[in-house]
């Protein structure tokens, strides 16, 4: 990973389910478990902070990937979480990991607790981020501030900082240079998520 995250290639592997996953690599940490990252609502590969990915893979072989029908991958984005644990249990399996560490990020938290439930000698390790479990209190849906920043057909990059950033100025810097980071890839990006993956997904959160 001589590059960085924001160097990788977008490869795609097919799965048994018929789905072309769309993912990247860093290869690296020989012998060791791979960490495989589940994305936020609405996110896809470029959707990662490239230096959280290379921090990670100073030691570790990192692996993000599409979901099903997100992005880059084919198929259908499904509207529970159940069955997109299902789509990435194929993607995992398509990979040749039969033993990994999750990382899940808020609807990627979702799935990687629905993996962990299904397949639980799959998963070693399970890190959960902006996370909670089905049936919490306020979890029928976001609060109306979240899904207007981040539910609206043209998102802009300064709804995100609302969303995943408090409002001190540190914490707004620290945003800011994340974006930078995140867009600074200008070659070989990502196909953006669709209407379709944003509406399947909420109903999945509601559910």
């Amino acid at each position: 990973m001589a590059g960085g995250y924001s160097e990788l290639r977008n490869e795609l592997v097919r799965a048994a389910n018929g789905v072309d996953y769309a993912y990247r690599d860093t290869g690296g940490g020989e012998g060791g478990l791979p960490l495989v990252l589940l994305q936020h609502f609405r996110g896809n590969l470029d959707n990662w902070d490239p230096a959280l990915i290379d921090a990670l893979a100073t030691a570790r072989r990192v692996v993000t990937f599409d979901n099903a029908g997100v992005g880059g991958s084919t198929g259908t984005t499904p509207g529970t979480i159940e069955q997109m644990a299902h789509d990435a249990i194929a993607f995992l399996a398509a990979m040749g990991f039969s033993h990994v560490d999750l990382l899940g990020f808020s609807i990627g938290s979702f799935v990687a607790q629905q993996i962990t439930l299904v397949r639980p000698d799959m998963v070693r390790r399970l890190i959960l981020a902006s996370s909670a479990p089905q049936g919490a209190a306020g979890m029928h849906g976001w609060a109306p501030e979240v899904i207007g920043a981040i539910g609206t057909p043209h998102t802009r990059p300064e709804a995100y900082l609302d969303v995943f950033f408090t409002r001190s100025a540190a914490s707004r810097q620290a945003g800011t240079q994340a974006q930078r980071r995140i867009y600074a890839r200008t070659e070989d990006r990502d196909t953006a998520t669709t209407w379709a993956t944003r509406e399947a997904q909420y109903d999945a959160v509601c559910t």
